[in-house]
């Protein structure tokens, strides 16, 4: 086989490159036009001249451009040309080889561009991402703004980091209309530890998929770890990400503090639901940044990262919330302490309310729902869930279902009064009852049949010791006297100032979530602020 263009055409090209990397661009007397013309020239002798030939060849021929060398350090100068010959020339291969599929899928991808984009703005942002690295074209299109108006960055396990959120908001821009970001608790599952009694009939309400203060391993690489500062995009540029922003979900992010949360809802005036799950903020400084700054909310819904021991919630801040977010349809506070005086604020005054969820919330007694139903309030009302409240009452409940019977919620759908230590009497929420023989469950089953009633108790005597209750409800760390009760020399047990308020507040009967014969006062110390009545 002759070798020999083969080998003048690699010895010319070696030869070009050596010298060149030898000698400055300006000091070349070729012009840049018969440089270009030598390098086709060259190029195109190599390549045919190596399609006819063997890869030995070309290595027989690089050995003897080696021997034609006097000295070593011409040698590896020759060497190192061929490496970056070989690694120069891949590279471009390559870069063409990308060019040329592009135009292929764009030539036999059916859709136009702007048709594409709006395929890939329907698609998640995981698959939208996937799609980007298949080629050229597809990441032009995945590269539109309009394609990242939904964000969703949410995962099992840490996978993002501020880095990815700030530039997945900058693509966006104007355009951004939903975030959802953090860790995803896990998917319900109904409790296995006792043998219900239920009462149900159809499920017409998909209620939420997430299980309620779930405390996810949220171990991870600092690569992967969102801050306080993630949320930082929406603020930028007088807030125009945020400025249109419409869905704000934010779950187990254990670095978020109140200030980053409240910076970034006040960049988001246009917010109509708001998601908030195990963060480390205070519920009384989110909702009165939510009542400032997002007058058409729709939707808010804000679990504990404590159960139990937020009690930083006021009245005045519920008076807040009524006047500034009118639109309310979908409220749900879980894992709080919310007493039945601001819960009757909030049911009262948010006329649009059709679902409520106080769910696990510590100090609710049910004297609230006196009120639905009477005249305007509650006639919206199609979903009321209260799982889980330890302070509810059997009597409350029942006097609630009576009125229901009576024909008041028209519109109820779906109750859930479910407890895992039974329902609460009236007289002591120590003595729980777990067969509810006051509540008129066989006439509801008759009477309202589209209702959906949930009422799940454990078997009688199940209920654990108050000191192991003490221990699961609220840390240890928990200023005890002033909230919780306490135990005697000899062994009874007495109610604090607190507890006992629980029971006069629902026994107060007035509407406006204040006894004529009570005041309110208010106890400080270095770590709490708390609210109770004083008869």
């Amino acid at each position: 086989m002759d070798t020999a263009p083969l080998f003048h055409s690699s010895l010319s090209l070696v030869r070009y490159l050596t010298n060149t990397h030898k000698r400055p661009c300006c000091n070349s007397t070729p012009s840049r036009v018969s440089k270009t013309l030598d390098m086709d020239d060259l190029l195109e002798a190599l390549l045919l001249g190596f399609s006819n030939s063997s890869s030995s060849s070309l290595d027989l021929s690089l050995e003897r451009l080696l021997e034609s060398r006097a000295c070593d350090s011409d040698k590896n100068q020759v060497i190192q040309s061929a490496l970056r010959l070989g690694s120069v020339l891949q590279e471009a291969a390559k870069k063409s080889e990308r060019k040329r599929a592009s135009m292929h899928n764009s030539i036999t991808w059916p859709l136009p561009s702007d048709l594409t984009v709006k395929v890939f703005s329907m698609l998640d942002t995981q698959s939208l991402c996937h799609s980007a690295a298949t080629c050229s074209m597809f990441n032009k299109c995945a590269m539109d703004p309009l394609c990242y108006a939904n964000i969703d960055l949410t995962s099992i396990v840490p996978k993002v980091n501020n880095t990815v959120v700030c530039a997945m908001i900058h693509r966006a821009g104007k355009n951004l209309q939903s975030l959802k970001l953090g860790i995803l608790p896990s998917p319900a599952v109904t409790t296995g530890s006792y043998r219900p009694m239920a009462y149900s009939i159809n499920i017409p309400v998909d209620t939420s998929v997430f299980s309620w203060n779930d405390k996810r391993s949220r171990q991870g690489k600092e690569s992967c770890v969102l801050t306080r500062s993630c949320l930082l995009s929406l603020s930028m540029d007088s807030g125009a990400a945020g400025a249109l922003l419409r869905r704000l979900h934010l779950y187990n992010i254990d670095r978020m503090d109140n200030v980053a949360l409240c910076t970034a809802l006040s960049a988001c005036p246009s917010l109509l639901d708001l998601e908030v799950v195990g963060l480390h903020v205070e519920l009384r400084q989110t909702l009165g940044s939510v009542s400032t700054n997002c007058h058409f909310i729709e939707r808010l819904s804000f679990e504990s990262s404590k159960t139990g021991r937020d009690d930083s919630l006021k009245s005045p801040t519920c008076i807040d919330l009524v006047n500034g977010c009118p639109n309310l349809t979908s409220l749900a506070l879980r894992g709080f302490k919310l007493q039945d005086h601001k819960v009757r604020v909030l049911v009262k005054g948010l006329r649009k309310l059709k679902f409520v969820d106080f769910s696990t919330s510590y100090s609710i007694t049910g004297s609230f729902l006196r009120i639905l139903g009477s005249g305007t309030n509650g006639q919206l009302l199609e979903v009321l869930i209260l799982r889980d409240c330890m302070h509810l009452q059997e009597v409350e409940v029942a006097r609630f279902l009576s009125a229901v019977l009576a024909g008041d919620c028209k519109l109820l759908r779906y109750l859930d009064i479910s407890n895992r230590e039974g329902l609460a009497s009236e007289k002591d929420w120590y003595h729980r009852i777990y067969v509810p023989s006051s509540i008129p469950i066989s006439r509801i089953l008759e009477e309202r049949p589209e209702l959906c009633l949930l009422a799940e108790f454990p078997p009688e005597g199940s209920f654990v010791e108050i000191e192991q209750l003490i221990d699961s409800e609220v840390n240890s760390d928990t200023s005890l006297p002033s909230q919780l009760s306490s135990q005697t020399s000899d062994g009874s047990i007495s109610m604090s100032l607190s507890e006992s308020s629980y029971n006069s507040d629902q026994g107060s009967g007035n509407e406006d979530g204040q006894s004529q014969s009570a005041s309110y006062a208010t106890y400080e110390d270095s770590s709490d602020e708390v609210e109770f009545l004083v008869m």
